[in-house]
């Protein structure tokens, strides 16, 4: 678990995704569930930034209205 700033939530994601052993990425916000972001596809690392790229854009307008939230992950086994 991660407690980030709005300001720094997109950019967190983000590396989530390029590390590219994550299997999910869950977005709290205040113990509620916001979105849950499935990141086992077994595509290439640049595939994935293209299909990522609306939520990101949507977790952008989110972190606009929040001050804090807490990111879980989940790593995938080898």
């Amino acid at each position: 678990k991660f407690i980030v700033s709005g300001g720094q939530l997109v950019e967190k994601v983000k590396q989530f995704i390029r590390e590219g052993n994550i299997g999910k990425v869950r977005l709290l916000h205040r113990g509620r569930t916001i979105i849950e972001i499935p990141l086992s596809i077994g595509a290439p690392a640049v595939a994935v930034g293209i299909l990522a790229a609306p939520i990101l854009a949507a977790l952008g307008a989110f972190a606009a209205l929040v001050t804090e939230c807490t990111i879980e992950v989940e790593k995938m086994e080898k």
